[in-house]
């Protein structure tokens, strides 16, 4: 007869820690792409939106050539900044959910030891009992 059941095979409590702190880091990296690539995209809106139209006489040309160049600069400075920002923000998260996932998963590990430990305590004064109950039988017998 097979010893292989029909049904799913239960995960560990373990493995249940370890998919959730892998969804959630995953779930961090992905809002921090997604906020680097609005980022982004805001970043070239903005650059086109600085970007002058073309003025008939050199001079006014230039003139905003320079000004549309430290606008632009400036901005991209600002968007730069707060995309670092952003992704600071996303790895400082990302670093606090792993840090508590990491002290739950520590904490339930010694929780599972110490009850291990009570287990093992009992399962050793409970033969222990039928050890001494065994050896007292064949002499009450007698």
């Amino acid at each position: 007869m097979s010893t292989n059941s029909p049904g799913p095979e239960e995960k560990g409590f373990f493995e249940k820690v370890v998919e959730t702190i892998e969804h959630l880091w995953e779930g961090t990296k992905d809002t921090a792409e997604e906020v680097k690539d609005k980022a982004a995209d805001t970043f070239e809106d903005i650059k086109e939106k600085v970007t002058p139209e073309k003025k008939v006489t050199r001079r006014k040309t230039t003139t905003a050539k320079h000004t549309v160049s430290a606008k632009a600069a400036a901005t991209t400075q600002k968007i730069k900044k707060a995309v670092a920002d952003v992704k600071a923000k996303a790895d400082n998260q990302a670093k606090k959910v792993t840090a508590k996932a990491k002290k739950e998963a520590t904490e339930i590990q010694a929780k599972a030891a110490n009850k291990a430990k009570t287990l093992t305590v009992k399962a050793k004064k409970t033969t222990g009992a039928k050890t001494t109950a065994t050896r007292k039988r064949p002499a009450a017998a007698k």
